[in-house]
C-alpha cells in the first residue's frame, strides 16, 4: 500500500518510515476515536464513518501531522468537526422537510408537519434515484431547471419530466389509503 505522501517525499526510506508510523498509529488510536466519536454520533455505524474520514484525512497530511504534538488530539478534532457538520446537515434537511410539509398541508401546526415530514421523508424513499435527485435539488437547494439540468449534465427537458413524474409519484404514495397513517377505512 503506498499512501499519498510516498509520491512528494524525496527519499524511498522516508516514505517507508512515514507509512509504518502512520499504519501503527491508526492501530493504536482507531478504536479509541471510534469509541468516543460513538460515545457523541450514538450510531456504531456512523462514528466509523466519521473515524474512517478523520483518518483518510490525517493519511493525506501525516507528513505534518506526524509532527504535532499530539495527532491523535488532531484526528479527534476532525472527527468532531466531521460529526458536527454531519449533525447540521442533517437538521437542515430536516427543516427542508418541515417546511416543505408545512407548505404541501397548509398547516402550521408542528406536530402535524412532523407527521407529514415522516410521511415525506418515507415517500422520497421510495421514488426513485434520478426523482429524488432532481426533487431535492429543485425543493430543498431551490435551483431552477436550467441549473439542475448543468449541475447533473442532462437536458432542461429531462428534469422537467422528472420533476413531473417525481411529484405525480410522491402524490400517489402521499394520498394513498395504505400510507396515510389517519385513513379510516368508510363502513359501507
Amino acid at each position: 500500500m503506498v499512501l499519498p505522501w510516498a509520491a512528494t517525499v524525496s527519499s524511498r526510506t522516508h516514505a517507508a518510515e512515514l507509512e509504518a508510523t502512520f499504519v501503527d498509529f491508526y492501530l493504536t488510536s482507531y478504536r479509541r476515536i471510534v469509541g468516543q466519536l460513538v460515545a457523541v454520533t450514538g450510531n456504531q455505524a456512523e462514528a466509523e464513518d466519521i473515524g474512517q474520514e478523520a483518518f483518510l484525512q490525517a493519511a493525506r497530511r501525516w507528513s505534518t501531522v506526524v509532527g504535532y504534538d499530539a495527532p491523535e488530539a488532531w484526528v479527534r478534532r476532525i472527527a468532531l468537526n466531521l460529526a458536527v457538520s454531519g449533525r447540521r446537515r442533517a437538521a437542515r434537511r430536516a427543516r427542508a422537510l418541515v417546511r416543505l410539509a408545512a407548505s404541501t398541508t397548509g398547516s402550521s401546526d408542528p406536530t402535524h408537519a412532523t407527521v407529514e415530514r415522516l410521511a415525506l421523508a418515507g415517500a422520497l424513499q421510495s421514488v426513485g434515484w434520478h426523482y429524488r435527485v432532481v426533487l431535492a435539488l429543485h425543493y430543498f437547494a431551490d435551483l431552477p431547471v436550467a441549473e439542475i439540468a448543468a449541475e447533473l449534465g442532462i437536458p432542461e427537458a429531462t428534469v422537467k419530466t422528472r420533476l413531473a413524474r417525481g411529484r405525480r409519484r410522491l402524490g400517489d404514495l402521499l394520498t394513498d389509503p395504505v400510507t396515510t397513517p389517519d385513513h379510516q377505512e368508510s363502513a359501507p
